[in-house]
């Protein structure tokens, strides 16, 4: 169990003993701004009428006017195609494109199947996406079917309503089919703790707790920008959430089993079901004789070997994949039946609302409070909506798009902006409560959020409005900006960034040529030198990070993480210079460029030509090893360790 966890098991405990005192309830909190309908106001006049290309351009002019500055230049066209592929693919222009319409650019980038990619990557990092956990877990071996729905969803361009629906509900739902059902990823690869079933349920009961404080978290920050946890243990002490409204959610995850479940139909399924369980009894009898050693042990595991063959064979469908998903069923910690321990039990087809937990103390109960949304949030009956069908995973999505739909529509278009500038006009994304920060440009950002609804929910509509502005197009070169405001709140120039750990992967194989662009299918080791596959696919593990991942400030994928972390550290700076894999593309790309003039090369590298001081430093350093693969080698490590290719103006 994670430290924090032992904190708040020994804080409960302290409390059922009566050692420490509950705080005197504060009274009823402030409303966030964020909580309000949407405010739609006329275009701010500006005095510079020819500059704005968007809606987007007003508001953030109106601001600059108002604090006596003006926006940078526009960036040149090879500094915007280059912005522009990373931030839809996460892959470098393929050249400088010739279309005389920037709009062209736009529209043909987010057709591409790798947009999907470069997004789905931003969601699962918000989804706390995993490929492998530890081995007393239930198997993840499907988990990138959920990973792959997301790529689809996103370059279908799926309603983010809907997308948000199908992650909690789409069992269902009745457009949805089996294979919809690994949309689930979002609940079904949820952080699991480890219980040791030996002890008693009172200790159990925590641990099952946390695991519900888990779900409701990923919910409220990922969804909907709330610390819906800070609930659990009182009533939030900055927002208008109550224990009771955590509860009243926290009851709809102790509904839930994750589970593996089928992706086709149960006239399919079914046969399937009955023959792996044959197999399974199989096998277990295999290693049982194994530890029996009978004299025909040979023979006997033959035949029955034969029979698992056979079973598999003739099974149609067999290898069916698996979603790792979520089941309707209520789950209680009770004493086992015999001896000591703990036993879970799953009531399957049940619901069951919880009781309050006082001080967050699974085993000091207050009053049952019925599973339904946050009182904030009341329905069109004025009330927060009831949760009455199953588990109510079902009536909380309609909740979260519906009730919530203001709410829930800033948060994902702070999250696309921020995306795009490298900053949020709320620079807290997953906290919009009353300890986030202000929106610099709330009229801008309801202005948004209200037009992101009315065309459909559609995130590629999003990302048009945003990479046609002229706020977006502009340079990241503007001193008085850099200057009068250096934190870039005022938009008055694009901020330089660097790639994140997967774009600069990405960026590299694709320079030596070596990158494997095929879609979809389950992951393998990222450090694996074979695997040329973009990062995507590199496998993440809870319990045992990859090092090359660690130390490029790749998230933990046991928590919401709503953005990266960025580092400077030797570690880094050691990667890029002794790495197999750097010494590896190092030395495709010192054999080709052996091969190429030195225009070739930095066209191919940086999409420009190199400078007179450039071609004389490559020059100096290779005069006299021209055919000396090594020194080209080492000439292409300092081209691929440079800040061009780890930054993007």
């Amino acid at each position: 169990m994670p430290a924090p966890k032992l904190l708040l098991t020994t804080l409960m405990l302290l409390t059922s003993a009566g050692l420490v005192l509950a705080k005197k309830d504060e009274g009823p909190k402030p409303v966030p701004w964020s909580f309000a309908p949407l405010k739609r106001v006329a275009l701010p006049k500006v005095r510079d009428t020819i500059w704005p290309k968007t809606r987007i351009d007003y508001f953030i002019l109106a601001k600059m006017e108002a604090a006596g500055m003006k926006p940078a230049t526009r960036a040149d066209e090879r500094v915007l195609q280059r912005r522009v592929a990373f931030d839809l693919t996460g892959l470098p222009p393929s050249g400088v494109s010739d279309k005389s319409d920037w709009a062209d650019t736009v529209r043909e980038l987010l057709a591409s199947p790798h947009y999907g990619e470069r997004w789905a990557r931003h969601w699962l990092d918000l989804a706390r996406y995993v490929d492998q956990t530890p081995g007393w877990l239930d198997s993840t071996k499907y988990s990138y079917l959920y990973r792959d729905w997301v790529v689809q969803a996103l370059n279908e361009d799926m309603p983010y309503d809907h997308f948000v629906t199908r992650q909690l509900a789409a069992d269902f739902l009745p457009d949805c089919g089996p294979k919809d059902r690994v949309a689930l990823g979002f609940i079904g690869l949820s952080p699991t703790y480890f219980k040791e079933l030996q002890l008693p349920p009172e200790i159990i009961k925590t641990t099952v707790a946390d695991e519900w404080e888990e779900h409701v978290d990923a919910i409220g920050r990922t969804f909907l920008g709330l610390t819906l946890a800070c609930a659990r243990c009182h009533d939030h002490k900055s927002d208008p959430v109550t224990a009771q409204d955590y509860y009243a959610l926290a009851g709809v995850f102790a509904s839930v089993k994750l589970s593996e479940v089928p992706t086709m139909e149960d006239e399919f399924w079914k046969p399937v079901e009955r023959a792996r369980a044959e197999v399974a009894a199989l096998e277990k009898q295999i290693q049982e004789m194994a530890k029996k050693k009978p004299k025909d042990l040979k023979e006997q595991t033959t035949t029955m070997e034969v029979k698992i063959a056979a079973l598999k064979t003739r099974t149609p469908h067999y290898n069916m994949p698996m979603a790792n998903a979520v089941e309707e069923a209520a789950l209680f910690v009770v004493n086992k039946e015999q001896g000591h321990g703990t036993k879970l039990d799953y009531k399957m087809g049940m619901a069951r609302d919880l009781e309050l937990m006082k001080r967050g103390n699974p085993n000091d109960l207050g009053e049952t409070v019925p599973r339904r949304f946050l009182s904030a949030f009341p329905s069109k009956t004025g009330l927060p909506r009831k949760f009455t069908t199953g588990s109510g995973r079902l009536e909380l999505a309609q909740a979260i798009v519906e009730d919530a739909a203001p709410l829930t529509a800033r948060v994902i278009v702070n999250r696309v902006w921020k995306h795009h500038f490298g900053r949020g006009l709320v620079d807290t994304p997953s906290e919009f409560g009353n300890l986030g920060e202000l929106p610099t440009h709330p009229e801008l950002l309801d202005d948004l959020a209200g037009r992101f609804m009315e065309h459909g929910w559609s995130l590629k509509w999003l990302h048009r409005e945003i990479l046609n502005s002229a706020t977006w197009q502009q340079s990241s070169m503007s001193a008085e900006s850099e200057k009068r405001d250096p934190e870039n709140k005022l938009y008055a120039r694009m901020l330089r960034r660097r790639l994140d750990w997967e774009s600069w992967h990405d960026a590299i194989l694709t320079a030596t040529g070596q990158i494997d662009l095929k879609m979809g299918g389950p992951a393998s080791a990222i450090s694996d030198l074979k695997n040329v596959r973009r990062s995507l696919y590199g496998a993440s593990d809870r319990q045992d990070m990859d090092p090359m991942l660690r130390i490029h400030d790749v998230p933990d994928p046991g928590a919401h993480n709503p953005w990266r972390t960025e580092t400077i550290t030797p570690l880094q700076g050691l990667f890029a210079l002794n790495s197999p894999f750097m010494q590896q593309q190092a030395d495709v790309f010192g054999k080709w460029a052996a091969r190429h003039s030195m225009d070739e090369i930095y066209a191919r590298l940086f999409g420009r030509q190199p400078s007179p001081h450039e071609v004389g430093v490559a020059k100096a350093f290779l005069n006299g090893r021209e055919k000396d693969g090594a020194a080209w080698s080492q000439y292409a490590q300092a081209l691929l360790a440079g800040n061009e290719v780890l930054f993007v103006d």
